[in-house]
């Protein structure tokens, strides 16, 4: 699949789309890829509104099957002044595998203030390409086992049409399961030894929309994992534009699980 093709959606009827995506390398499709096309559908739904998303919440159900089409199921829950909010139900024939909810709002005049400043880390040229996708560059930044904390630049490598918000959540999902590894991983372990006894699957996702950008450019999404209990780690992390602008603040609960023997 091409970049420009993982936001196309096919109208199927009234506030129904249907897209599909590319197999993820561990099987299934990719969960972010489910939450950019059930955000480009809500954003579809709007019409000729000049709105953009300011947050979506997501809730993974099951996971998805690249072998057929996701169909996108839309609920107008209200049009106000300033915010749209839209629920999207993301369905195959297992039954539904993602539940978004996201709102809309249009351009606003207030202040712009950041209390975080981009962290001090070296730029995508030094980092290590640990790219898993011909869709995406995505280049970490080593960091020291234990920490719970996870640095990568990410691009797209060729032009995504359509909306950049959601492509910003497409690349979201990448990071925040490599925060909880670096929590729980052991200085004498590697990654392909850790990732033999546990995997890890995402259990929700919220994205907050801070500022536009473009996902052709490099961002640094920067991670931390704080807080793990029983088999659930909870991330939080901020995605930066390479100028230092904080565009994005994200959170996700990863699952955390022994592998079958």
């Amino acid at each position: 699949m091409a970049a420009d093709d993982i936001l196309h959606l096919e109208p199927h009827g009234v506030d129904t789309y249907v897209g599909s995506g590319p197999r993820y390398p561990w099987g299934g499709l990719y969960g972010g890829q489910i939450i950019a096309q059930a955000l480009r559908a809500a954003s579809m739904s709007l019409g000729d509104e000049v709105r953009h998303p300011h947050s979506l919440r997501a809730y993974f159900i099951r996971p998805g099957d690249h072998t057929e089409p996701v169909r996108y199921e839309v609920d107008r829950l209200r049009n106000g002044r300033s915010f749209s909010t839209r629920r999207v139900m993301a369905r195959q024939a297992i039954g539904a595998i993602l539940n978004l909810e996201a709102s809309f709002t249009g351009p606003a005049e207030g202040t712009s203030i950041s209390r975080q400043p981009m962290p001090d880390v070296v730029g995508p040229e030094a980092a290590v390409d640990d790219s898993w996708s011909d869709l995406f560059d995505r280049r970490v930044v080593e960091g020291e086992p234990g920490r719970g904390e996870a640095h990568a630049w990410l691009r797209f490598r060729r032009p995504v049409s359509g909306d950049q918000a959601a492509a910003l959540a497409f690349l979201s999902d990448d990071v925040p399961t490599d925060a909880v590894r670096s929590l729980l991983i052991s200085p004498e372990e590697t990654k392909e030894q850790f990732e033999s006894v546990w995997f890890m699957v995402s259990l929700d996702h919220t994205v907050w929309f801070h500022e536009p950008s473009d996902a052709h450019d490099w961002h640094l999404y920067t991670f931390s994992c704080d807080r793990v209990v029983g088999s659930r780690g909870l991330t939080a992390g901020r995605v930066f534009a390479r100028d230092g602008r904080h565009v994005a603040t994200v959170a996700q609960e990863v699952l955390i699980r022994h592998r079958r023997s």
